[in-house]
């Protein structure tokens, strides 16, 4: 392959900046002290490594060993342990909704998900997955960034109430095979994986890994309202998930492919099609490609990073409308980035990048089954330019300003600015205060703007963009080397938001710019750490957010709880991860107001019983709560019921 032939030819002097990234990586998280997590460098907030103190936001970090301590099996499940987060599920996807905002069925468009900072959001319907569409193993990450606020300044497209950045686990960090297998009763849910990992002689580190997921699901009591009909959708809610993860990578240069191909049954007859009717399904396949250059020059004052990138996603839907219908899309998309990190200015990390993203396909379509001459095919593409430029000042030695633009332009809205402004002051040794300002925007996508099939929605050729702004104080403090506390006050609003509303000529539903939205909200935190290797961390977030006009937004809790605990038992080396969850009430789309609930989930898992071993029981809704999540505009349901208890079986093996 070409990348391998390009690796054996690299500079051997890059080795040793390889090595030093490899080996703070395949250090165990689980022996860290609190003080050293806090140290582990975030690349995604300015796509270069910075500390914890240094991000311009109030950023969080999600630990390989933490995913494997509570045993999340999913993105969705991992951030919900975040404060200002809520999920949602409607059967089909997973959605995360971030300090009160997520309108049902959103699709994420307003969170940007990248892997190892290539952009996983789709040109076609901007949705950034986050659950089992997401086409990487949560087992292959090394960390989860999540760095809230607007990422305009940075990324541009979608990054609006935050980033969420997966890093990877590298070949040295696997450093030989790893096999897993999972089985979960109730859903009947089959799992597997393959991985592969190493750190060759001649300095290329290499990783490859495959995965795979079978469900029978549950048959489950669904309501269908308007149309009349109710039952049990047996045989209806299975899901199939494959994918692949392959990284190469020698001195400054690495490159990635990654691939998910995803198909969910639809127990729900989502968009209005035939309740109880099998066959009906939506999957997405991912196929994303990165190869990457990244050196230092100059006496390690200027840092070189490039970056070329190719994204493929296909949509199916198949749903009954008296037959089938087949709604299908094609995003392709490709492109380039160039940055420019300079430290030879005392005082001053300046960094200006430029990106290229064109869109060469965004095709919508639909397909009648019965009588091709209905058939309709959408085809557009487009492009995306951005300009950018952060200045990381050091005012004085406690005191910090980061000074970001970045100027974009697209073929849909034209020129958009997105500013970040922070000042950032080191009050003590163990304080830090952060103020913060930022912008971000979204361009409506080609669904929202273009898709029109003259029954279920009409196109929007004039729709406009929406816009954000937030204001945000955070302060850190440090109680010893165990315990840190954050506490952080925030406001937003959210311009011209792109909603679905009613087309005057045809009565159909259609896209348009709606209501100013406006928030206010407090999210306070603690995370203490004992040298016994136990952790505690828990969140407490206060969020109040409506329309413009005074109305409540759907889906939005005021209050959200959280409580993580992860500790070894004196019982044949077993670990155990707690989790206790609470989501105030959430309103629906008739009006009803549906509880709160709390929500328990615990891990048991043990490495002590043979070398190389890993055996863990997950058990999930733990008092098995009855709750539910708001549906959307296009369910028949108002709200849908969600997951009792649930048993989850894992052996992994490593050599």
């Amino acid at each position: 392959m070409l990348w391998l032939a390009l690796a054996a030819a690299f500079p051997a002097q890059a080795e040793q900046l390889v090595e030093s990234a490899q080996s703070a990586q395949t250090a165990d998280l689980a022996e860290l002290s609190l003080e050293q997590l806090l140290d582990i460098p975030i690349v995604g907030a300015s796509k270069y490594e910075q500390t914890q103190r240094e991000v311009a936001a109030a950023v969080s970090v999600i630990t390989r060993d933490e995913i494997q301590a509570f045993g999340w099996r999913t993105l969705d499940e991992a951030l919900a342990s975040l404060p200002g987060i809520h999920v949602s599920y409607d059967r089909q996807y997973a959605y995360g909704g971030t300090r009160g905002f997520g309108l049902p069925g959103d699709y994420n468009t307003r969170l940007l998900v990248t892997i190892n900072g290539s952009r996983v959001n789709d040109p076609i319907y901007d949705s950034g997955p986050l659950g089992r569409n997401l086409p990487i193993d949560l087992d292959l990450l090394e960390r989860i960034e999540f760095i809230p606020g607007p990422g305009g300044a940075v990324y541009g497209q979608n990054a609006m109430f935050g980033v969420v950045n997966l890093v990877t686990r590298s070949g040295a960090a696997v450093d030989g095979a790893e096999l897993t297998a999972a089985y979960q009763p109730r859903q009947s849910q089959r799992e597997g994986r393959a991985s592969w990992g190493k750190r060759l002689a001649n300095g290329v580190d290499v990783l490859v890994s495959v995965s795979g997921l079978r469900a029978d699901g549950e048959d489950r009591f669904f309501d269908y309202g308007a149309a009349g009909v109710s039952g049990v959708a047996v045989g209806l809610d299975s899901d199939r998930d494959q994918e692949v993860f392959a990284r190469v990578a020698r001195g400054p240069w690495s490159f990635e492919l990654v691939h998910g191909d995803r198909r969910k049954d639809d127990p729900t007859g989502t968009f209005f099609s035939d309740p109880l009717v099998p066959g009906q399904s939506q999957a997405d396949r991912y196929q994303l490609a990165q190869l990457q250059y990244q050196d230092s020059f100059a006496g390690d004052t200027l840092q070189l990073s490039a970056r070329l990138f190719n994204g493929r996603h296909r949509y199916d839907s198949v749903l009954s409308y008296g037959g089938p219908m087949e709604f299908p899309a094609a995003g392709d998309w490709r492109g380039a980035e160039l940055r420019l990190l300079s430290t030879a200015w005392a005082g001053h990390k300046l960094l200006l990048g430029a990106e290229v993203q064109e869109n060469v396909r965004q095709d919508q379509f639909s397909k009648d089954r019965s009588d091709p001459a209905n058939d309709l095919a959408i085809l557009r593409s487009g492009y995306r330019v951005g300009l950018y430029g952060q200045d990381e000042w050091r005012i004085t030695g406690t005191l910090m300003a980061t000074l970001g633009v970045r100027l974009d332009r697209n073929n849909v809205t034209g020129t958009d600015v997105s500013p970040r402004l922070a000042l950032i002051w080191q009050a003590t040794p163990a304080t830090t205060i952060k103020t913060l300002y930022g912008r971000a925007y979204r361009a409506p996508n080609a669904y929202e703007r273009d898709y029109a099939d003259g029954l279920a929605q009409v196109a929007n050729t004039a729709l406009s963009g929406e816009s954000i702004e937030t204001l945000e104080l955070v302060a850190d403090h440090r109680v010893g080397r165990e315990l840190t506390l954050r506490g952080s006050i925030y406001q937003w609003r959210l311009h011209d938001l792109v909603t679905l509303g009613i087309d005057p000529a045809s009565g159909l539903p259609q896209y348009q710019s709606g209501e100013e939205v406006t928030a206010r909200g407090l999210e306070l935190s603690a995370d203490q750490a004992w040298a016994s290797n136990v952790r505690l961390r828990g969140s407490v977030s206060l969020q109040d957010v409506a329309y413009a006009g005074g109305a409540d937004l759907l889906n939005s809790p005021e209050l959200l709880a959280k409580l993580n605990l992860s500790a070894p038992l004196p019982v044949a080396g077993l670990r155990a991860g707690y989790e206790l969850r609470y989501d105030g009430p959430r309103l629906s789309l008739d009006g009803t107001l549906l509880g709160g609930y709390a929500l328990s989930n615990l891990n048991l898992g043990t490495q002590a019983l043979a070398e190389g071993l890993e055996l863990s029981l997950g058990i999930y809704n733990l008092f098995d709560k009855r709750y539910q999540h708001p549906g959307s505009e296009t369910n028949w349901q108002n709200a849908l019921e969600q997951d009792g208890r649930s048993l989850r079986f894992r052996l992994g093996y490593r050599f």
